[in-house]
C-alpha cells in the first residue's frame, strides 16, 4: 500500500518506520525542516509507564485552583486566551471522575508498557545508540507529600511495576549529586524506568524508516485532505513556487498534533485537542578539574512542582510547566524561573547556565488523557495524535498498534477505549 503520514515528531517517524517494516510504501510530509522538530524536540525524555496518567484525575481540578496562586506553580493560564479552551476545560472536568480516570489510566499504562518494550525490541534489533540513562526517582519534600503520594503507590503495587520507598539517605545513595541542604523525606525509585533523547531516537528511526524505503517530504505542509477508497493530500512546497503536491494513497495517518483540527474537521471528525504548552532548559553539566560536576544519573522528578531533572549525556535537562492559552513564541518568565529553582534546589552549580537553552514546545492534549488511534471515520483517514505530554512514552506503542490496524491484523494489546468514539459521545 502506498501510505501517507502527517506530521514527522516522534509519533510520525515511528509509525513511518513501522509501515515501512511492513512493506508498505510511506510518503511523510512535515512542515519543519528535519524530524522531531516541535513538541519532540527538547522533552523531558523520562520513559515511566507506571507515571504515564491522565491530566484529568479525581482531585485534579482543585489543585489546578490552588496552582493559580503559586509563585511556582505547575499550571498556568496565559490571560484572557485561556478562555476559548473552556469547552475543553469543561470536558476535562467531566473525565475527572474516579471511574472515567480508572479506565483511562489502564488504557495509558496498557499502552506505555507496550511501548517500552517495543521501544527496547527496536533499540535492540536495529542497534541505535542514543543518550540514555536507566533509573527513576520521584522526590517527595515533605511528610505531606509522602502522604499525599499513598495513593500512587497502591496504584503501582496493583499494576504490579517494580519500585521501593527509600528514605532520603537511601535516595541519596542513589542519586549523589542531590544537595543535601534541600529537605527531603523520601522518594520512589523505579529502577526499571529510564530516560532518552527522544530526538536523538527520531532522527536514528527517520534513518532506518529510509533505509526501508520511506520518503521524507520537509518543509511541506498540508492544506487539506480528500477522503475516499483513495484519499488525496493536498500539500504546499514552503521552499519553492511551484503548483501543490496532489497524490493520491491508499491510506493517510494524520500525526500532526494539535494543528490536525484544519485537516480534520472540513472531514467531519475533529477533535476536541488544545496545545497545552511545556518549558524546558538544557545546559551542559559543568567541568572542574577535568571531572564532570555530579547531576542526575538517570531521571529525578520533583513531585512538589511537577518537574523533571534528566541525564542525557553530559547535558542536564529541565523540563516541566503545563500553560493553557500560551502562544509559541511567547515565553513565560516564571515558568522558566521554576525550572532554574528546581534544578538549583537539587543540583546547584551543576549546570553551565550561560550556555543554558530554553525551549517552549505545545503538547497535543485531549481532555481525558489517551490518544486516539485507528480509523477516523472519513475513508482512509486514519488517526494517530492526542498523546499530550507522553508522546515519548507512548510513541513505539501506538505506531506498532496504528501499523497492524492499517495491515488487517489485531494488535498484540488491548485497544478499547483508545478508538475516536469515546470522544464523540
Amino acid at each position: 500500500m502506498r501510505v501517507a503520514i502527517i506530521g514527522a515528531g516522534i509519533v510520525g517517524v515511528t509509525t513511518a518506520y513501522e509501515l515501512a517494516s511492513d512493506g508498505h510504501q510511506v510518503n511523510v510530509f512535515e512542515r519543519h525542516a528535519g524530524v522531531a522538530s516541535g513538541t519532540s524536540f527538547a522533552n523531558a525524555g523520562v520513559i515511566a509507564p507506571g507515571y504515564v496518567t491522565p491530566w484529568a484525575a479525581p482531585g485534579m481540578p482543585f489543585k489546578v485552583l490552588q496552582h493559580l496562586f503559586g509563585r511556582h506553580a505547575p499550571v498556568r493560564f496565559a490571560g484572557v486566551n485561556a478562555l476559548s479552551h473552556l469547552p475543553w476545560i469543561w470536558r476535562w472536568w467531566r473525565a475527572c471522575r474516579p471511574a472515567v480516570y480508572q479506565a483511562n489510566r489502564s488504557q495509558m499504562f496498557r499502552l506505555a508498557s507496550y511501548s517500552s518494550q517495543r521501544l527496547h525490541a527496536l533499540t535492540q534489533d536495529l542497534k541505535l545508540e542514543f543518550e540514555q540513562a536507566a533509573g527513576v526517582m520521584v522526590l517527595l519534600r515533605s511528610g505531606r507529600e509522602l502522604t499525599h503520594a499513598q495513593g500512587s503507590l497502591r496504584l503501582l503495587r496493583e499494576l504490579q511495576v517494580p519500585f521501593e520507598l527509600l528514605d532520603a539517605d537511601q535516595c541519596r545513595s542513589h542519586e549523589p549529586g542531590l544537595d543535601p541542604a534541600t529537605p527531603l523525606q523520601a522518594g520512589i525509585w523505579l529502577p526499571q524506568d529510564e530516560v532518552g533523547n527522544c530526538r536523538q531516537f527520531a532522527h536514528l528511526l527517520k534513518t532506518q524508516a529510509q533505509r526501508l524505503g520511506a520518503r521524507f517530504n520537509f518543509q511541506h505542509e498540508v492544506q487539506s485532505l480528500a477522503p475516499g477508497q483513495r484519499p488525496r493530500v493536498i500539500a504546499r512546497d514552503l521552499q519553492a513556487r511551484v503548483a501543490p503536491v496532489d497524490d493520491e494513497f491508499d491510506a493517510v495517518v494524520v500525526c500532526a498534533g494539535h494543528q490536525a483540527n484544519p485537516l480534520l474537521k472540513p472531514l467531519g471528525c475533529g477533535l476536541p485537542i488544545i496545545p497545552v504548552y511545556g518549558y524546558s532548559i538544557t545546559a551542559p553539566l559543568q567541568q572542574r578539574d577535568g571531572q564532570t560536576t555530579p547531576g542526575p544519573r538517570g531521571a529525578v522528578m520533583d513531585e512538589r512542582y511537577k518537574v523533571a531533572i534528566s541525564r542525557l549525556g553530559q547535558r542536564v535537562r529541565v523540563a516541566g510547566s503545563a500553560e493553557l492559552g500560551g502562544a509559541p513564541g511567547r515565553v513565560n518568565a516564571a515558568a522558566l524561573a521554576t525550572l532554574y529553582k528546581v534544578l538549583d534546589d537539587w543540583f546547584p552549580g551543576a549546570a553551565q547556565r550561560s550556555q543554558a537553552v530554553a525551549w517552549k514546545g505545545a503538547r497535543p492534549m485531549l481532555p481525558d488523557g489517551p490518544p486516539v488511534l485507528g480509523a477516523s471515520g472519513a475513508a482512509g483517514i486514519w488517526l494517530n495524535l492526542g498523546h499530550g505530554s507522553s508522546g515519548w512514552a507512548l510513541s513505539c506503542g501506538s505506531a506498532r498498534v496504528l501499523a497492524d490496524l492499517i495491515g488487517l491484523r489485531e494488535p498484540v494489546i488491548d485497544i478499547s477505549g483508545l478508538g475516536l468514539q469515546r470522544l464523540q459521545r
